[in-house]
């Protein structure tokens, strides 16, 4: 069968090439890709500064942002034949650490974990593809063609989820949240905040093109100016980074109310120094009882929480994020950005 698969540290090695159909064993899932979304991780791993094959392989196949049906499902799975699903990126470590014990392997401890399309495990940009009933999630079938947002929609999930937690070590009811970026995460962190009930706003670079469109329809507030500015006018209550801009996250830190939480989800590319008043910073953190966290991945709870977000979204809202989509056989056309790209996904089959 045909796949998207690439040699992890080499440059330029992307192509879709034969691979040999799946074969499911003991309690997998057999599937039909529909499509798979494409990330900044997947260009890192097309650039060669990330990934890593399967054991004893030198190509990996690409794609962890899936989206496929069934075609085949063991008796006892809780699937059957037809159900819409997406498999889960990351699986626990064969130690484990005491994270992957209790199934937050999202927290791994050692760096032993492995992951589909990224490390050590191939991905979902496949024709078909086998995923064991444990790290399947099923969707709801009227998202057949927007269903690969679910991924990304869990690495937001988890976002909130952190933040909710730090809140909660006193009182907190917050009521607006910044979230800087409008990719994306961006976005779908945007959705997450809307349907929370809180008041949403939005800061982007961009004037035009479809974002601030997205944003103004989700009844959220979109920002061009000036970080400073939007804080100051704002006073966020939460704000959640997506751009991995160094300057921004450090605006970002400074910018929230008293007692405001920054959660971080944007990774910042190494090799890029700032001039920052560290002293006046910790002064903020500290008399502010503010607070910094990162998030990454997600485990399988995030998953359904994902599942719920997406199953309450506008179908015609989360349509309008994926901005082209590329069939399959002219997959390298989706790693050349273009200037209105929200969300570039690579279709599997003739009718997605």
């Amino acid at each position: 069968m045909r796949a998207l698969t690439v040699r992890p540290s080499h440059p330029r090695s992307l192509e879709v090439t034969e691979v040999p159909d799946p074969s499911p064993g003991p309690g997998e899932l057999l599937v039909d890709g529909l499509a798979v979304g494409v990330c900044g991780t997947d260009k890192e791993i097309v650039a060669g500064e990330y990934g890593w094959a399967p054991p004893g392989r030198e190509r990996l196949v690409l794609g962890h942002e899936s989206l496929g049906r069934v075609r085949q499902a063991p008796p006892d799975s809780g699937f059957a034949a037809g159900d819409l699903v997406v498999g889960v990126v990351r699986r626990p470590d064969p130690v484990p650490c005491g994270a992957c014990e209790r199934g937050e392997f999202d927290m791994c401890r050692n760096g032993r974990y492995t992951e589909r399309g990224i490390k050590e495990r191939d991905g979902y940009a496949s024709r078909s593809w086998t995923v064991e009933g444990d790290y399947a999630v099923r969707l709801d079938p009227r998202l057949e063609r927007v269903g690969m947002l679910m991924e990304p929609t869990t690495v937001v999930a988890k976002a909130w989820e952190q933040v909710e937690r730090v809140g909660s070590r006193a009182w907190f009811a917050p009521r607006r949240v910044l979230v800087t970026g409008a990719g994306p995460i961006g976005l779908l962190a945007a959705l997450l905040g809307v349907q929370r009930g809180l008041e949403v706003h939005v800061l982007d670079r961009v004037t035009s093109g479809p974002k601030p469109g997205l944003v103004a329809a989700l009844g959220a507030t979109y920002h061009a100016q000036d970080i400073d500015r939007v804080t100051s006018a704002v006073r966020p209550d939460i704000v959640i980074e997506a751009t991995g801009a160094g300057a921004l996250v450090f605006d970002a830190m400074a910018g929230t109310d008293t007692y405001g939480i920054v959660c971080l989800t944007g990774v910042s590319p190494k090799g890029r120094t700032l001039s920052v008043d560290a002293g006046a910073l910790n002064r903020e953190l500290v008399l502010g009882n503010d607070a910094v966290v990162g998030s990454v991945n997600a485990n399988l709870r995030h998953y359904h929480q994902a599942a719920d977000a997406l199953a309450k979204a506008d179908d015609a809202w989360l349509e309008r994020l994926i901005t082209r989509r590329v069939p399959l056989e002219r997959a390298t056309e989706a790693f050349t950005a273009r200037d209105d790209d929200i969300k570039v996904v690579i279709t599997l089959d003739d009718a997605h």
